[in-house]
């Protein structure tokens, strides 16, 4: 029988079978706007408050002062599940910090997170030069003279380090949530065009219609498990994100 963790969205777990399978890395794609962190810091805040589950948020892009009053308006009281030992967050600045790996590798090892979100994949790629795994463990002279005869482009180094840190982050006993930014119009779902293959699943959150302010999720990829394929209409009320109606049929 497949382990599952349940997001606490009611809608979304019966989607997905009953939650999402144990220690799957799963990217959340969107547009700016579209509820990505709100989603991911409900998902660790339900596992606290729920099912006492230990969450850690990593965020690259939001100071965790930011993420504490942007949770307040919907109830949500971070401080309270921090002194609880229930959460953590933890924010590094890619740009002038150049110790990413060490720091998300000791923040893990310590808190044992039975979930984690990343926020966001799209920073830390946009970045991947200042990160310790271009500096050490990849280096141009090793890909080019070990992997490939040929020159080796941003996407190729890209691409290694985001294989080198999923690879990393599946050590760990944790369900991993993992945010990547999308332009308004695109078909892709990652901005790297590179996550969604090296992920377990992928969720995809859009906007409806700009005006109404409507949004959509709809479960892309979830290995492991069968789910439901339709788009879910959701809002963003005073209590986080509520799909507006039940999942389909599988």
């Amino acid at each position: 029988m497949i382990e599952r963790v349940k997001t606490g969205i009611e809608a979304l777990d019966k989607a997905l079978n009953g939650g999402i399978p144990a220690r799957n890395m799963v990217l959340v794609s969107g547009g700016a706007g579209t509820g990505k962190s709100t989603f991911c810091m409900q998902f660790l805040c339900n596992g606290a408050k729920k099912f006492g589950e230990k969450g850690l948020y990593v965020s690259t892009e939001q100071r965790e002062e930011d993420l504490r009053k942007q949770a307040e308006q919907y109830g949500w009281n971070l401080m309270e599940l921090e002194e609880k030992g229930l959460l953590k967050i933890i924010f590094i600045d890619i740009v002038k910090e150049d110790h990413f790996l060490e720091r998300l590798r000791e923040a893990i090892k310590l808190f044992r997170p039975k979930r984690l979100v990343i926020d966001s994949m799209t920073t830390l790629s946009d970045y991947t030069a200042v990160t310790d795994y271009s500096k050490k463990s990849w280096t141009f002279a090793q890909i080019q003279s070990e992997i490939i005869p040929t020159a080796v482009t941003e996407s190729i180094m890209t691409k290694k380090i985001l294989v080198a840190l999923i690879s990393e982050l599946r050590e760990f006993d944790s369900t991993v949530l993992l945010t990547s930014e999308l332009p308004e119009g695109t078909n892709a779902l990652s901005a790297d065009n590179i996550s969604e293959f090296i992920t377990d699943g992928v969720i995809v959150l859009t906007y409806l219609g700009m005006a109404s302010g409507a949004r959509s999720m709809r479960v892309r990829k979830m290995r492991y498990t069968s789910h439901d394929k339709k788009s879910m209409p959701f809002e963003i009320t005073d209590k986080g994100v509520e799909l507006m109606e039940k999942a389909g049929t599988f």
